[in-house]
């Protein structure tokens, strides 16, 4: 039975997280945007990220509340913000879990920015935002 359903692997889709421009260095308050990249040539839909956080500080566990986002259509070769985060948060494992519609299967994966991994040292550019940040494909 289990058998029987196909698995298929999701490509073209990555998220991003990049400082905005405005932003001041080092500033704890420092607010950065994460946003979900459809590499794809066509939409996808029904799209569903979840993201929570989690970790160690100091010895201290860490959790965030688990946040939910829902967008009816993605169109092809395009982005949408998910959410701000804020730089303390880069100190533990942020996780986006990202499930969607594409030819009528549904899609899930889930990307994890580890503790630490956000940071200027990953950097790449971002498609479509034209900025330098962190990306996960």
């Amino acid at each position: 039975m289990k058998k029987d359903i196909p698995i298929y692997k999701v490509e073209d889709l990555a998220i991003a997280i990049a400082p905005r421009e405005d932003r001041i260095p080092d500033d704890e308050e420092d607010l950065w945007d994460v946003y979900l990249l459809n590499l794809k040539d066509e939409a996808i839909s029904s799209v569903l990220v979840n993201s929570r956080g989690y970790g160690d500080i100091d010895g201290e566990k860490m959790r965030t509340t688990i946040l939910r986002h829902f967008f009816e259509e993605i169109g092809p070769l395009a982005c949408v913000q998910i959410e701000p985060i804020q730089i303390k948060l880069f100190k533990i494992a942020n996780e986006y879990w990202v499930s969607f519609v594409h030819d009528g299967y549904m899609y899930d994966k889930k990307y994890v920015f580890v503790q630490e991994s956000i940071s200027e040292a990953n950097f790449t550019t971002i498609p479509f935002l034209n900025r330098k940040g962190v990306m996960i494909r």
